[in-house]
């Protein structure tokens, strides 16, 4: 009860509406009739009763909402019996699934703990999490496909602004948070949905530029990296709002200051050391270090969380492999600020990143036309997990390799050139 109330008087009202807002009119688009499935900490109740409210009022036809609690899931790893890390609720994702191919919109509301399982046995995380990626995959093919208009924004949940801000008390940890994710999400400004058309055609130029140079390759030089990511055949950059199959164009994340594109599976040569720690179901996973050879990550190193790493990487075969490569100047809002928020929405957002696994089908020439097989062989990547890591600076420069070799600068100390 008394964290309720404190994070309630630490969350500006104001930017929280707006924020609600923005998740529906910009981040979702919803239209007239749709249903829509939301996720959300228990925490955030509060921004899941206004979001609900702004999207009847956008004429939703049905908004179901599912909670997690962190008591109860750490109550499974406390007393559940061994056999329980093997399960997940293949049959709620079979529902989502359903509710999606029936026209159905998707909400994520981030802001769990960060470091919640970081006490837990690995083994028994790494095993519910392979689990859960197996049974959700109906559902996240759904997503990573861009079949439906989607979006993601976060809440300032009182556990994770103890992660982000330890030294300081709850209500002032959760009020810092809170402001950084408004600030991040442009809610802070008089006219939130006229920034984001704003800045979405600002990003929208640079993924226009991408496209029209062609690049083969991506040259990545800096501190403990020197690696070149080929691209997929008939990639295509995009950046900031996308439109879905389904016809809806929407900002699936909130916020964005990326443009990305899919890498080619079996050409990426060379080794690469992150810039940033990666939070990681309940691990901290920090100064990674790895080497790809044929595209697969044949070395991979850290100095903190190296076990959950490689618990990660042998998930499937496409794991060790590339699904994303972004471009995001170092003088980002996010990187400006100089927080780090243990989120991934967030913190890729503050720095170049490539992300493990799975690609999406949107970031190809006619992608909603191609089928799976069609993308493996132009070299987009299959598998169970998404995670994006950091790997861009002020020290790291970027050259786009032409296909007859000439290189273009793309940026230079972290900002384009």
């Amino acid at each position: 009860m008394n964290i309720q109330t404190q994070s309630k008087s630490a969350v500006d009202p104001i930017k929280l509406e707006k924020l609600a807002e923005v998740a529906v009119k910009v981040g979702l688009q919803l239209q007239h009739g749709q249903d829509l499935i939301i996720t959300a900490p228990i925490a955030a109740l509060p921004l899941v009763r206004l979001i609900t409210k702004h999207a009847y009022m956008a004429g939703a036809g049905l908004v179901t909402t599912f909670y997690a609690d962190e008591v109860t899931t750490l109550a499974r790893y406390a007393h559940a019996p061994d056999d329980s890390f093997d399960k997940a609720s293949g049959w709620l994702y079979e529902g989502m699934a359903r509710a999606f191919a029936g026209g159905a919109a998707r909400l994520a509301i981030a802001g769990d703990n960060p470091m919640l399982l970081a006490d837990q046995d690995p083994a028994k995380v790494a095993r519910a999490n392979k689990a859960n990626s197996m049974a959700y995959k109906p559902a996240l093919e759904k997503i990573s496909n861009f079949d439906i208009n989607w979006n993601i924004v976060s809440y300032p949940n009182p556990s994770w602004a103890k992660v982000v801000f330890p030294e300081l008390p709850e209500e002032e940890a959760v009020f810092k948070l809170a402001e950084a994710i408004f600030a991040a999400s442009r809610v802070d400004l008089a006219d939130p949905v006229a920034a984001w058309a704003a800045h979405n055609t600002t990003l929208r130029s640079r993924s226009d530029w991408l496209n029209g140079e062609r690049f083969e390759a991506l040259h990545f030089t800096g501190p403990g990296t020197d690696l070149r990511v080929g691209l997929a055949d008939g990639h295509e950059w995009h950046g900031g709002a996308s439109t879905a199959k389904n016809g809806i164009t929407c900002n699936p994340n909130i916020p964005t200051e990326e443009v990305f594109t899919t890498p080619h599976a079996l050409k990426v040569e060379g080794h690469v050391s992150s810039t940033k720690p990666l939070s990681h179901q309940g691990t901290l996973i920090d100064e990674i270090q790895v080497r790809f050879e044929a595209g697969r990550i044949v070395e991979a190193k850290a100095s903190k969380g190296e076990a959950v790493l490689n618990k990660v990487l042998d998930t499937d075969d496409g794991a060790r492999r590339l699904g994303e490569v972004a471009l995001v100047p170092h003088s980002s809002p996010i990187s400006k600020s100089g927080v780090l928020f243990y989120n991934t929405l967030f913190d890729e957002n503050a720095s170049c990143h490539i992300a493990l696994g799975q690609c999406y089908s949107k970031c190809f020439l006619d992608g909603a036309s191609l089928s799976q097989e069609q993308i493996t062989a132009q070299g987009g990547n299959s598998s169970l997990i998404h995670i994006d890591w950091m790997i861009g600076s002020d020290k790291v420069d970027i050259d786009g390799i032409k296909p007859d070799g000439s290189k273009v600068p793309v940026m230079r100390k972290g900002e384009w050139a």
